[in-house]
């Protein structure tokens, strides 16, 4: 089995603490893109599993994956206490390929930028891939001009350029564009794009 990365590692330590303090409220991506979520969704690197919850108890049969055991346990619980339509697996994400056009909804909230740029760029491409004819992709990663670098350590990782999204998902309808910026810890910032798109009914 491999290592663990840094980013894995930090990750599952917060997730402990949240568990720890009971810190499971959506985060303000998740409720951007949580009234888009229908039928069929892929959650890639779902954490904790607020927004896989949330889109379950609103209907949906979520597929919930993430690289944190820990995170995965506690979703398994949370789900089956309230009887959910929701599945929630251990994966590494770096080179998990989803069927194609299986899912109404794909989501991945943070995930891309804790890979090296040709898997984040791979795994995009899957990621849109994975989405049926008129159903939603809704993507969030970290952009040039970040400067916060905690859970990289010594990693590779990648910071998208602002029109990146916007760019990777040329053809679709755009529901959701847009630029984000947070004060981070030792006066750094994170800087993110969001873009929740539709692929059309017919390609081609």
């Amino acid at each position: 089995m491999a290592t663990p990365s840094s980013s894995v590692r930090f990750f599952d330590a917060q997730f402990q603490r949240q568990i720890e303090t009971g810190e499971l409220e959506l985060n303000p991506f998740e409720q951007q893109v949580l009234l888009h979520l229908r039928g069929e969704v892929l959650d890639a690197g779902c954490g904790l599993g607020n927004l896989a919850l949330a889109a379950a108890e609103r209907g949906c049969r979520v597929l919930a994956l993430d690289a944190s055991a820990a995170a995965v346990e506690h979703l398994r619980a949370r789900a089956a206490a309230r009887a959910l339509p929701l599945r929630a697996e251990v994966a590494d994400l770096r080179d998990h390929q989803p069927p194609v056009q299986a899912f109404d909804a794909v989501v991945s909230i943070g995930l891309l930028p804790y890979f090296d740029c040709a898997s984040a760029q791979r795994q995009l491409v899957r990621l849109r891939n994975a989405v049926r004819p008129g159903g939603i992709a809704a993507i969030n990663v970290l952009i040039e001009g970040t400067t916060w670098r905690a859970p990289f350590g010594h990693d590779p990782y990648c910071l998208f350029a602002p029109d990146a999204l916007r760019c990777a998902f040329d053809g679709w309808a755009l529901g959701l564009d847009c630029e984000q910026t947070f004060d981070a810890p030792d006066g750094t910032v994170k800087r993110f794009s969001t873009v929740v798109a539709q692929r059309p009914t017919h390609d081609g």
